[in-house]
Order: C-alpha cells, then sequence, then structure tokens
C-alpha cells in the first residue's frame, strides 16, 4: 500500500496520496509555491497507521500550488408559504487547486 494522510483544511478532512490534485479551501498562497499543512489527522507510511488526538504531532503535506479557482454556485432559496415571502441567495466559494508533493 501506498502512504497517504488525511489532513483537515477549510473545516473539511481530505485524504490524500502523492501526486494527487485537490481542491480545498482558499489559502493564502500565491500560484506556483509551495506550502506546508500541518493539520494531518491521520498519517500512514504504508504499513502502520498513526491518527492524532486532533493532529498527528510532527506530521505534515507539503503541496504545491497551481491555480486559484472559484467553485460551483450554491443557490440558497426560502420561502414561507401563503405569506410571499421569498429570498434567494447564491454562493460560490474561491479554491485552491494544488498537487500534494510529499507527506511526511
Amino acid at each position: 500500500m501506498e502512504p497517504y494522510a488525511v489532513l483537515e483544511t477549510g473545516g473539511k478532512q481530505t485524504l490524500v496520496k502523492v501526486g494527487d490534485t485537490i481542491e480545498i479551501e482558499k489559502i493564502p498562497v500565491e500560484a506556483g509555491q509551495e506550502t506546508t499543512i500541518d493539520t494531518v489527522c491521520a498519517v500512514s507510511d504504508g504499513t502502520t497507521l498513526k491518527i492524532g488526538a486532533p493532529y498527528v504531532e510532527g506530521a505534515k503535506v507539503v503541496i504545491e500550488v497551481d491555480a486559484l479557482k472559484r467553485g460551483k454556485k450554491v443557490v440558497n432559496f426560502k420561502a414561507r408559504r401563503r405569506k410571499g415571502s421569498r429570498r434567494t441567495v447564491g454562493h460560490r466559494q474561491f479554491l485552491t487547486v494544488a498537487t500534494v508533493k510529499s507527506i511526511a
């Protein structure tokens, strides 16, 4: 089995392997730069699994930011019956597209 990690960013957990391309919520890094994420919930080297409480100490994932983009539009519609009250709100999340370089 190949090494993998479960990292937490933007309030969501993502399972990643080396070479994976992931979409996470926007982080303040320019395109083309590398950064490390140290909020790793679990890490495996292929044979053993370390699980953190809540994070594994000393574990980190190095990612390279490929691009910044906006996600799919989510529409929230609320209506109160028989009152003529309607409300529509749309939201598009800013995303960071990144490639996983290494897991340590």
